[in-house]
Parts: C-alpha cells; structure tokens; sequence
C-alpha cells in the first residue's frame, strides 16, 4: 500500500503564497508610513516647543511660535507638489518606485533638520534651510500616502480593502505616539538647558532608519496586482504622447478632488490642533507641564490603534460613507466641549476632551484610505487619491496650528478655535453627501 504523503494541492500552495504575499506587502507599507509620519511629526512637536527660539529669535514668544508652525505649514503647502509628482509616475511607473523615493527624500531630509546649526550660528542662513528641508519633507510625505495606501488596498482580498486601507492609516497613531515617546525620553534625559541645546535633536536623527526600510521595499516587495493589470492599457496610453494622469483627472475628476478635499479638511486639522497647537497652548497659556501633555498625547494615540482598524473593518460591511459621516458629525458636536474641558487647565479634563475627540477622528481615519482609492480608476488613482487627501492637508492640517495662535491672539478665547473646526465640519458633511449621492446614482 503506498503510504507516501500526497502532494499539496497547487491551488492551496498559491493562495498561501498569495497570503505570504499580501502580509509582507501590507506590513512593509505600515512600517512606511509610520516612520514617514514619525519624521513629519517630530517636526510638529519641535515647533510647539523648541524651533521658535531657536531659529525664529525674536521679542515675543507667541512671534516665535507663529513663524515656528508657519514653517510647519510650509511642508504641507509642498504636499500637493509631491503628490502629483509620485502620481503622475506612480500611475505610469508603479506604486512602490514612488514610496522608495518619498521614504528616502524623508529620511534625508529629517537626518538634515536634526544636524541643522541654529540662527545663533549661522544666522539668516539657518532660518531658511529649515524652511527648505520642512518642504523636502512636504513632497516627501505628500508622494507617500498615496503609495503606501495603494500598495495595502490593491494588495486585500475581497471584502477587505477597508481593513488593508487602514493598516497604512494607522502609521499616523504609531508616528504620534513614538514621535512624543523619543521627545520624553530625550527630555528626561537631559536637563531643560541641554534639551534646548540639543537634545531636540535626537528625535530627528532617528530618520536615517527610514532609509534601511527604503532598501527592503525595493529590494522585497512586489509591485501591486492592479497596477500590474492596468500596465496594458497604460502602454497603450503612455504611444499616445497627451496620456497624463493629471490631465485626465483634472478634466474628468476635478469634482470628485474637491469633494474627497472637503470632507476630510476637518479632521486633518482637529488632529493637527490637538496634537500640535493644544501643546503650545496648554504649555505657554495654561501653564501645563511638557511631559505631562505629552503623555496624554501619546496614551490617546495609542487608542487609535484599535479604533482605526475597527472603523475600517466595520467600512467594509455597512459601507464606507456611513462610518466617514459618524466621525465628522461627532467633530462637530464635541468641538465646543472639547476646548472647554482643556480651559480647566485639569490634566484629567484635558485628557477627556482629546480622547473624545480622537474617537471620532478615527472613526473618519479607518476607512478613508479605501474610500478615496475607490472614488478613482486604477490608472489614475495615485494621482486623484493624492490630490484629494493633500488639498485637505494644506487647508485642514497645514494651516491648523497657525490659525489656532491666530484666532486665539486676536479674540482671546478658545472658542474662535471651536468654531473654526465645527465651520470645516459643515463642509466635510455638505461633502460627503455630495459623494454619497454620486455614489447612489452610479
């Protein structure tokens, strides 16, 4: 009687390879985009703490501050810059030539602010080269988004694009929280005096590990299967010298662009204010101690971690538009309370108000990677997904923590703030009703 082991089916050793595959792939564009954003970040926190002084001398502390998160903002205005670069060749080329190159202009780039010499030093000349490498930063981040997304959605099986989507969208909760570990660490280490001197510095010089990450990317991973699909029509395209994925989307889509825009501008700018400009403003006007608000930045960041992946995966049963709808809704209503528990000036309140505040942004977060890859074709979608996801950026999240210190000099209450997020709320609604009646008549 033979006893010898049969042979596996070959259907069965494709799909684990295909799961291998599709785990490798979704891990490599987690990690990119967490320490993408942990690079992005550090800078964020550096400016609500340290950059204004440093770089910005001036009289006034709240002068230093404004010109420290307008630098800040600077990088978000490159974003839509990068975004169309890596999507024009994203959509031509491929998904991960693109995310190697953001990863490696990021890693560069944060390596150079930490090595940077200060105003004091070097006068003027410092002042402007951190400007340069913040907008080095801008086009790196804003070319990464939308690789790392589209490597983990057009990687899902069937069902589950908005779970995969969400894997990339939690490398902003693992940026946030590693980002304000590194600067507690860095500020227990070190006395006042010494942080200022150069302890801001080491949360920069973690970049250079972003670059042994862009190695293993190219040298590991697959390009993805839907690009691999579209490469036939795209060679047909790319005979006819007018094919550009800009141009097509501009002339076909601009709509589509403003209303993906539109309805996330809200949140990228509450999580901007809570994370960045509360800093400043619980530590400069409240009087609260850094570490201690740094902490509750980072315990709230870490919930994110298992309400993203819930959202997106609840997204991809009862639809994409309905949880998206949820978050923004609740930004809108909790965005007076918010403001008034953090006047208290209570850790405890302060920590109430943004964890509240967190839940609804990643009731938004989970599934907007999957939508917004859905709202285009496969050939122009890095293009049209990057476009939407950074004009919000530029106009939520880029410009947030400057108006905060703006509207907050000017009325002298909180409550200006409240209404500039419930104002981006309204218009996040008007929306995504918009896209959820596109959506109903196709």
């Amino acid at each position: 009687m033979d006893t010898a082991p049969s042979a596996r089916p070959a259907a069965t050793v494709s799909s684990e390879a295909e799961t291998r595959a599709r785990r490798k792939v979704a891990t490599a564009a987690a990690l990119a985009s967490a320490v993408e954003w942990y690079d992005y970040f550090v800078f964020g926190i550096a400016a609500a703490l340290v950059l204004g002084d440093l770089y910005f001398p001036s009289g006034s502390s709240s002068a230093g501050v404004l010109a420290a998160f307008a630098t800040f903002a600077v990088g978000f205005l490159a974003r839509p810059l990068g975004g169309v670069i890596a999507g024009q060749l994203g959509d031509k080329r491929g998904r991960k030539p693109m995310l190697v190159l953001a990863l490696t202009l990021m890693g560069l780039a944060t390596t150079g602010i930490g090595l940077l010499p200060t105003y004091d030093t070097i006068g003027v000349a410092a002042p402007i080269l951190l400007v340069a490498l913040r907008v080095v930063q801008g086009l790196a981040v804003g070319a990464q988004w939308g690789g790392a997304m589209l490597m983990a959605t057009e990687y899902a099986p069937e069902g589950k694009r908005g779970l995969y989507g969400s894997l990339v969208q939690l490398g902003v909760p693992i940026g946030v929280v590693t980002a304000n570990t590194v600067f507690l660490v860095a500020g227990a280490l070190t006395s006042d005096s010494a942080f200022a001197a150069w302890g801001w510095r080491l949360p920069f010089l973690v970049g250079l590990l972003v670059l042994a990450l862009a190695w293993y990317i190219h040298a590991k991973v697959e390009e993805t299967p839907e690009f691999k699909a579209a490469e036939a029509e795209l060679a047909k395209a790319e005979a006819d010298r007018s094919h550009s994925p800009l141009r097509r989307v501009l002339r076909e889509h601009l709509g589509t662009v403003f209303l993906a825009g539109g309805s996330f501008a809200v949140n990228t700018a509450t999580f901007y204010i809570i994370i960045t400009g509360v800093l400043d403003y619980t530590t400069r006007e409240l009087g609260m101690k850094r570490e201690a608000v740094l902490t509750v930045s980072l315990c709230i960041s870490l919930t994110q971690l298992a309400l993203i992946p819930a959202s997106a995966a609840l997204s991809d049963r009862i639809g994409r538009l309905r949880i998206y709808a949820l978050g923004a809704a609740g930004l809108v209503v909790w965005a007076v309370p918010m403001f008034l528990l953090i006047d208290t000036g209570s850790l405890l309140w302060l920590a109430v108000g943004t964890f509240v505040t967190s839940c609804f942004l990643s009731i938004m977060y989970g599934p907007q990677a999957a939508l917004f890859a859905e709202l285009f074709t496969a050939e122009m979608r890095y293009t049209g997904a990057s476009l939407g996801y950074q004009i919000a950026a530029v106009f939520g999240g880029g410009l947030a923590p400057f108006v905060m210190v703006l509207l907050l000099e000017a009325t002298g209450t909180s409550m200006a703030v409240s209404g500039y997020i419930i104002g981006l709320g309204v218009i996040a609604l008007i929306s995504i009703k918009v896209l959820a009646g596109r959506a109903a008549a196709r």
